[in-house]
This record gives C-alpha cells, sequence and structure tokens, in this order.
C-alpha cells in the first residue's frame, strides 16, 4: 500500500474568498486548512478545490475529453470530507492527513486515488509506484501522450515494474496500550472466576457431606425413639436383661465380665472385595474379589501380613462366576475351598496358584465348609436347597446328596467337632438357610435333617460358630406379612421396621449339648439388613468371655457382644458400610478380627 504525505507549513492562510462567518465556520469545520503552509500557490488551489468539493457534494461529474463521449468518474474521497461528521473523535494528525489526502486526489485525479486503493503496486520507469490497472488507464489517455502523472516523464507499459512488497499497518498505540490492559483484566477476572468455581464445587461436597451426616443422624435419632416407645409399649423387654441374667448364670463362660479389646491395626486398599478369610498362624489374608472395569474377572487376592502391600492374584475361570463362600483348611493351611455361582465347588492349592480339583454342581452353590474331624470330607449348600457331602479321594461326584426342608438357598454350613459320647464315624453338620437352622448327622441311623428348636424365629440371615465352645448365633429378620405379636418369643419382643432397607431383628444364641442337641441362651436386638444377608462370627477369648460380632446397619459400625447377655460390649468405626464379611482367627500370640467393605480391608488386634 502506498501512502502520500504532505506538509502543511509556513504562514497563516487567509481566506480572503469567504466572508467572516464562513471562514470562522470552515475554521471550525477544518483547522487543518488554517495551517501553515511554504507554497501559497498550493493553498489556494486546495482551498479552491476543497471549496468546489463542499459546493457540489460528494458524487459524479461528468467529464468530456476530445473525441469521446461524456463519461462519469468517480469524485474523489468521499473520506476526506465525510470524516468531520461521522469520525470527530479523530486526533488531529489523521484528520490533517486526510485533508491533505482529498488535496493531492483533487490535483492528480483518479490516477491517485485508484493508486491509493488498488490491490497491487507497480513502478514507472522514473520510479512512482501506482496500480497496473490505474497505468493502463491513464496511458490509454491522447491527453496525457504517455507521461509519468507526477513528473510528465515519457514511460510505456513495456517499461513498467512490478514491485512486490508486504503490507503495512499503522498502530495506534494508545490503543494497543489499552487493548493490553483490558486483555489483563479479563485473564485477571477469568483467573478469580475459575477460583471461585473450584471454591463452590468445594463447597457443594461439604455441603453434601453434611446433608448426609445430617441425615444419618437424623435416622439414628428416630431409630433410637422408635426403640424407646418399643421399651415403654411392651413390658416384655423391661424384664430382658434379668431373664437372660437368671438364665445365665449357671453357665461356666458368662459369669465373668469381658475385658479384651480391639484396636485398629491398619487399613489396606482391596478393590471389588467380597469375602475374606484369615490364616493368623501363618499370617495369610486370603480375599475374594471382582477385578474393575466393564466384564471384570474374579479373582482370589493373596495378602501377607508380614508385608502387606505386596499381595498375589490368583485368576479364577470364567466358567466360575462369582464367589459365594470361602474357606482355608484348617488342616493342610495351603489349600483353599471355595463355592461360586458357576455351579462350581473347587479346591485350589495357594503354593502352586491353581485349581487341583473341581465338582460340577446341578446348580450354583452358595457355601461351602471343610469337615472338622476328616481333612478329606468337604461340603456344599445349593441354591435349590440341597445338601451334598464330596470326598476329594474321589473326584468323580458328590459323595452323598440330601434334600433340605425346603427348597430356599443353604447359605451358611458349619461342621461340628465330635465328641467323646459318640463314635467318631458320625459326623455332624449344622446348615442355615431362611427357614432356619438344620443339624445333619452323617453316618447314622436318621442323618436329617432335623430343624434346631427355637431357630424358626423369622428368616434367618446368618449363622456363626465357635468350635471351642460349642455355642452358635443365628440372625433373623421379620418375615413378609407376619405380625409383631407372633414374630418372636416373649424373650426377643417383636420386631419393627425402620427407615431404609433396615428392619429390627434379633440374635439368638444355643450352646451345643451332648449328642449334638442345642439348648437356647438367650436373644437380643439387632439391626438387620433387609437385602443383604449379613456376616457374624463368635471371638472366643481364652481369658474372657466369648464376644459376638456383626454389623449394625444403622450405626455403620461392628458391634461386639458379650454373649449370652448380648450387651454391647465395644463399637468399631468402619470407613464404608455395608460390611462385607467379618472373620476373627487366632495365632502368634494375639486374635485378629478382620472386616472388609467394597474397597478396603480392615485389620483389629486384641488390645494389651
Amino acid at each position: 500500500m502506498t501512502f502520500f504525505m504532505f506538509s502543511l507549513t509556513g504562514s497563516s492562510m487567509r481566506l480572503k474568498m469567504m466572508a467572516r462567518k464562513q471562514r470562522k465556520s470552515m475554521q471550525k469545520r477544518m483547522p487543518i486548512l488554517f495551517l501553515r503552509c511554504n507554497r501559497l500557490g498550493l493553498r489556494r488551489r486546495a482551498l479552491r478545490h476543497l471549496l468546489r468539493l463542499m459546493g457540489r457534494g460528494i458524487g459524479l461529474r461528468k467529464r468530456k475529453t476530445s473525441g469521446e463521449e461524456p463519461r462519469e468518474e468517480k469524485r474523489v474521497l468521499p473520506m476526506a470530507l465525510e470524516a468531520w461528521k461521522f469520525h470527530k473523535g479523530l486526533n488531529g494528525t489523521v484528520m490533517k492527513l486526510m485533508a491533505c489526502f482529498a488535496l493531492f486526489a483533487w490535483r492528480h485525479g483518479p490516477i491517485t486515488v485508484t493508486t491509493i486503493f488498488g490491490a497491487s503496486n507497480h513502478c514507472l520507469p522514473c520510479g512512482h509506484l501506482y496500480g497496473m490497472s490505474c497505468i493502463n488507464k491513464w496511458l490509454q489517455q491522447r491527453r496525457n501522450a504517455g507521461k509519468c502523472p507526477q513528473c510528465n516523464r515519457k514511460c510505456s507499459l513495456k517499461d513498467v515494474r512490478k514491485i512486490f512488497a508486504s503490507r503495512i499497518v499503522a498502530a495506534d498505540e494508545e490503543s494497543q496500550k489499552r487493548i493490553q490492559s483490558l486483555e489483563a483484566t479479563c485473564a485477571s477476572l477469568e483467573k478469580k472466576n475459575t477460583n471461585w468455581c473450584r471454591k463452590e464445587v468445594e463447597w457443594k461436597k461439604r455441603e453434601a457431606a453434611l446433608q448426609l451426616e445430617v441425615r444419618e443422624l437424623t435416622e439414628r435419632t428416630n431409630y433410637l425413639e422408635h426403640l424407646l416407645e418399643d421399651s415403654k409399649r411392651k413390658p416384655g423387654l423391661a424384664n430382658l436383661d434379668c431373664n437372660f441374667q437368671e438364665h445365665s448364670c449357671g453357665l461356666k463362660f458368662s459369669g465373668q465380665v469381658s475385658t479384651c479389646s480391639f484396636i485398629l491395626e491398619k487399613d489396606l486398599p482391596v478393590d471389588g472385595a467380597r469375602l475374606i478369610d484369615v490364616d493368623a498362624s501363618n499370617q495369610v489374608v486370603l480375599v475374594a474379589r471382582r477385578q474393575s472395569g466393564f466384564g471384570g474377572t474374579h479373582v482370589l487376592t493373596k495378602i501377607s501380613l508380614m508385608s502387606p502391600h505386596e499381595s498375589e492374584d490368583m485368576t479364577l475361570p470364567y466358567c466360575n462366576n462369582a464367589v459365594k463362600d470361602l474357606h482355608i483348611s484348617p488342616a493342610a493351611r495351603n489349600l483353599v475351598l471355595f463355592s461360586s455361582l458357576g455351579k462350581k465347588l473347587a479346591i485350589l492349592s495357594m503354593e502352586s496358584n491353581h485349581i487341583i480339583l473341581d465338582y460340577d454342581l446341578p446348580y450354583a452353590a452358595w457355601s461351602c465348609s471343610w469337615d472338622q474331624n476328616n481333612s478329606h470330607h468337604v461340603y456344599a449348600g445349593l441354591k435349590n436347597g440341597l445338601f451334598m457331602v464330596f470326598d476329594m479321594r474321589q473326584t468323580v461326584g458328590p459323595l452323598k446328596t440330601f434334600q433340605g426342608l425346603t427348597s430356599n438357598p443353604v447359605h451358611t454350613i458349619h461342621s461340628l467337632s465330635s465328641t467323646s459320647t459318640l463314635s467318631n464315624d458320625v459326623r455332624s453338620v449344622l446348615s442355615a438357610s431362611a427357614y432356619g437352622v438344620c443339624r445333619w448327622t452323617l453316618d447314622a441311623l436318621e442323618e436329617g435333617p432335623f430343624l434346631v428348636p427355637e431357630t424358626n424365629q423369622g428368616v434367618c440371615t446368618s449363622l456363626a460358630y465357635c468350635s471351642s465352645r460349642g455355642e452358635i448365633v443365628a440372625s433373623y429378620r421379620p418375615k413378609v406379612g407376619t405380625s409383631s405379636e407372633t414374630a418372636y418369643t416373649q424373650l426377643s419382643p417383636a420386631p419393627s421396621h425402620t427407615a431404609g432397607h433396615r428392619v429390627e431383628g434379633c440374635h439368638v444364641a444355643f450352646k451345643k449339648e451332648r449328642n449334638f442337641q442345642f439348648s437356647k441362651l438367650g436373644s437380643g436386638y439387632a439391626n438387620i439388613d433387609t437385602i443383604r444377608l449379613p456376616k457374624s462370627a463368635i471371638i472366643d477369648f481364652q481369658d474372657c468371655s466369648s464376644m459376638f460380632v456383626s454389623g449394625d446397619s444403622v450405626m455403620g459400625e461392628l458391634t461386639l457382644h458379650e454373649l449370652t447377655s448380648f450387651r454391647s460390649v465395644q463399637r468399631l468405626k468402619v470407613h464404608k458400610h455395608p460390611v462385607r464379611d467379618v472373620k476373627y482367627s487366632y495365632g502368634l500370640g494375639r486374635g485378629l478380627l478382620s472386616c472388609i467393605s467394597d474397597d478396603i480391608l480392615q485389620l483389629f488386634i486384641t488390645e494389651g
């Protein structure tokens, strides 16, 4: 782009051709004309041409040339005069340049206008720059006779030289500074907005956590108020502790007051955990879990308590599906028995990390157990209520198959230790389903099943067994449609529903007597989940009375109860709810209580 600039310096221009009033108006509207200029003739011609422009207006003029028809040419630059009307905010320098440009354009005609606004520049032999279309138009006119419009030097089209130059941009420093200032302000505001958005997200998370805490506290308050109302309405509850005390005075272990407690030793992250079993003597924890992600595979993870952050995964075959029950062999600590929904009962070696024996089952297996008296025998409880006995030396199929009292799934199996009163060939097994607790006497004249008396208290959800003391605890929730007067015995007042998926159930304790008979010790209230089958365990303290541990679905904690009064002794806080599984084991001179949720394994040890 080519620019033409002029300097109007010299003595002050006197406008004798204009009246005083017009001169003042012109001086006010176009003060650029009153600056000093060196050449008087140039000043006068500029004034004369600008006055003609103002008088005729911005438009088209007709010009005749000899031998040509009248034609229309563009009048010179409306921007020079219209700038005062539409661009009053421009500074004096810009206005001066625009007025000078109008003067020069009027003198030199359309070639100058085309030069200024042409798309490309070309150089005449004399060195002056114009657009190519402008040069062609100028040289074709007869009166020009191939001369430069500025120096009148002769030229022709073949003498024109093309010039390629970069575009020149005139930057306004004040505007640039203002733009930079505005950009800095915008950046600062965006940064502040980002900070406020991040704080807003944090505040919303905190608000959600506080609301959740308020809901939990409200639910706990409602539960306690409801429990208080039940205790006032039912006189049997007031005499519950007295009945427990009278019933347990003659027991060998219930007269002692428990002084043992647990403390949290460590938390271990375990993704997708469902079941656990612990070998305290070898300091090994075995976790059945499902790996994260869509279609995650089922694995058994072996964790050493000596170096808990190092684990080893044993991938299960795809056909096994989810593991429902898991037990480490009490005789051979390197063998693991597990049942799965893939209709499999399998035995895995933790030395080779491979399945060494598996059985195909007609239905999905919900539970399994090792025999306490014979290391070759294992048991499985199926989804349709079948109870099956297997001998590891016979790999073809089950040794015996029994039909349960109902077709409800057998969710728990415990092998009872033999006593001196019976032959070692007679084995007794307890199984639990929703119907109640059943006893099986294998290799006897009458093998069963026999319903343990007073165990049909509702829907049986879990069964815990302590082999060293011969104590069992069954947990119940009310049956659907069962009235509150007939749901439980007089010793255990009727349950009532609480908020959410939790109901008020009960725990019932029994003790094994001679000939594998059971006598009831007592019962107590419990918060039972209406959907899941909770896990529980009995803790045998050598110097203390035994304890029963279970997950409290309302409080979100592990509750330790003293048997057989079910008095709450200690509450252990769990990080996540619900509790998937809980196991107790004793080894290396201390007790180890393991609790697992979806992704956290908590290990509690005995204090002292």
